[in-house]
Parts: C-alpha cells; sequence; structure tokens
C-alpha cells in the first residue's frame, strides 16, 4: 500500500487584494495553508517583492548601491531603474523627507514627485508615508487623489489617524489601505474591526504588523507573525485574513550593522555586505512567518529573496 500524506488546508483563508491594473498588476495574499506549505496545498499567490525608492535615496552611502542607480536625480529616475531589477514586483514610494523633524519636504513636492513616478513605471506601486501622524493625514490624501485610477497601496492607517486616513486614501479615492500596529495581535485585529466599522473594505486592507530587524527583539515580531496567521487560517477569524506586508528596509538599513563603518568596526567587514545580509535575513524570516510581500532595498537582496521565494514554493 502506497503512503498517502495526510494534507492539513485550513478553512479559513486570506483575503486576495490586487494592486495595479492592466496585466502588471499583482495578487497579494489568497492562499489558505501556511506559508511555503505547498505539500499541503499549492500557494495560490508567491510572496511578491518590492523595491523601495526613497525621496531622500540620493543620500544613502552605501557604493554598490549608489553604483547601481548611478547618474539618477529624480525619484521618477530611481523608480524607473529600479523597476529593471530582477524580482521586483512592485515599486515602494517612501515619503521619508516629508517628517516636518526631518528634511520637511512638502506635500506639493511630495506629489509632483509621485506623478512623475506614476508616467514612467508600468508595475504597481506602493507608498510609505513619513510617519509624522499630521503630515501622514494630509500627504496621503493628497497622494492618493494624485494617484487616482492606479490602485495604489497607501501605508498606513494607525488607531490614531484611521479615521482621516481611511476615508482620504480608501473611501474618497478608492485606493488600497494599510493597516500599521506594532507586534501584538490584538491591536492588529482593533484597527481592522474599527476600518471595516468606517465602511472600508476588508478586501482593501493589507495589514503592516510590524517587523525588526533580526537580533533586534525580532521575536516578538515573529509571535506575532505566526499567530496572526494561525487565527487566520485555523481559527477562520475574518478580521486578520487581510495579507501582511513587511517594509523589511526601514528597519534593517537603519541599525548599527548597516551603518557603522569598517573604519569604526573594522572586525566586521564590508559594510554594505552587512546590510545586505540583515535585510535578506530579516525578509526571509517575515515570510516564512506570513508576509505576503516585503519591501527591499539592495538589489543583491531582491535577487536572493526571489531565489529563496521560487525554491520554496
Amino acid at each position: 500500500m502506497s503512503f498517502v500524506p495526510k494534507t492539513q488546508p485550513y478553512n479559513g483563508k486570506i483575503n486576495a487584494v490586487t494592486l495595479g491594473t492592466g496585466d502588471k498588476a499583482i495578487v497579494i495574499g489568497g492562499q489558505n495553508v501556511l506559508p511555503f506549505y505547498t505539500f499541503d496545498a499549492p500557494i495560490e499567490n508567491a510572496p511578491k517583492i518590492g523595491v523601495e525608492v526613497s525621496d531622500l535615496a540620493s543620500s544613502w552611502e552605501w557604493p554598490a548601491l549608489k553604483e547601481f542607480y548611478a547618474g539618477c536625480t529624480t525619484m521618477a529616475d530611481y523608480a524607473k531603474k529600479a523597476e529593471t531589477i530582477e524580482g521586483c514586483d512592485f515599486i515602494c514610494l517612501n515619503f521619508v523627507g516629508a517628517d516636518p523633524n526631518g528634511a520637511n519636504r512638502s506635500v506639493a513636492d511630495c506629489v509632483a514627485d509621485a506623478k512623475a513616478v506614476a508616467e514612467v513605471v508600468t508595475k504597481p506601486i506602493v507608498v510609505i508615508g513619513c510617519k509624522n501622524l499630521e503630515r501622514d493625514g494630509e500627504l496621503l490624501a493628497a497622494l492618493a487623489e494624485a494617484l487616482a485610477g492606479k490602485n495604489v497601496l497607501f501605508m498606513s492607517a494607525k488607531n490614531e489617524n484611521y479615521k482621516t486616513v481611511g476615508a482620504s486614501v480608501a473611501l474618497a479615492s478608492g485606493q488600497k489601505l494599510g493597516a500599521e500596529t506594532a507586534d501584538d495581535i490584538n491591536l492588529a485585529k482593533q484597527l481592522n474591526i474599527m476600518l471595516k466599522s468606517l465602511n472600508v473594505s476588508p478586501e482593501s486592507v493589507v495589514m503592516d504588523i510590524g517587523t525588526a530587524a533580526v537580533g533586534y527583539g525580532y521575536e516578538y515580531a515573529a509571535s506575532t507573525f505566526d499567530r496572526i496567521r494561525l487565527a487566520a487560517l485555523a481559527q477562520g477569524d475574518a478580521d486578520l485574513q487581510m495579507p501582511i506586508l513587511a517594509a523589511v528596509c526601514n528597519d534593517t538599513w537603519s541599525v548599527k550593522e548597516s551603518t557603522a563603518s569598517e573604519a569604526d568596526e573594522p572586525a566586521w567587514g564590508c559594510m554594505e555586505e552587512r546590510a545586505i545580509s540583515m535585510e535578506v535575513a530579516t525578509a526571509a524570516a517575515d515570510l516564512t512567518g506570513g508576509a505576503d510581500a516585503v519591501v527591499l532595498r539592495h538589489p543583491e537582496s531582491v535577487a536572493t529573496i526571489k531565489k529563496f521565494i521560487t525554491e520554496l514554493v
């Protein structure tokens, strides 16, 4: 008698969310098995990779990264170049420069950049704000209106501003909306419920549940990924069945291992190789925990994670 393995697909299923339009549109989510458990059931949509395009990219100091983007001066230039990276599924515009406590770029300048990017790229767009609540409320609303019809995902609505951001991004402009919490399953569920009470469709929501660079309290992120995915699939919790996007680049390129110069830490080796290793290790951990999409910065990271996904799906 031949051996027949017992499979365990779940009744619960992750929502499938479409980003972008036309033949370059992508779908994240949709599976009803644990990450990469292809022996239980096929993975309906393989995890997707986004490439970060920061409005402060000209200040990046890592040599190979600077060489890759040599000659790029505008955000549109960077986006067009990023789109050529093999394994890139979408472009992620990171408007960190809009922070009033940082570069304090104006909303008008950010909107002009976003519109210029939309004119030169063909792949879907994800937008990350500056993390300043007041500025993001204004910024994300203006960007959602400027990119109307592009089916863009805007990260993120938080507990403090979900009404403003949800109304302007999802309800008024018909865009996709990110729900951002910090490593807590209960907070993630609560925010999703509040967005539904605002009449934001669950099929328009993607979760940003928080991550951390490996070695920096990552166990909190790992347990949150696991608990959310198991609740969504095994318990059929509809309030946690939104797909997850992890902006890995935000956490991994700012830690000491990625920024300490070789002069300051000669025993650590090449600064850029360290940064890539942090990004790859964190992205791989997030994906095996349940992330449906990750955002990366370095072309080598994208290539490595693309191979990782391809060989497991």
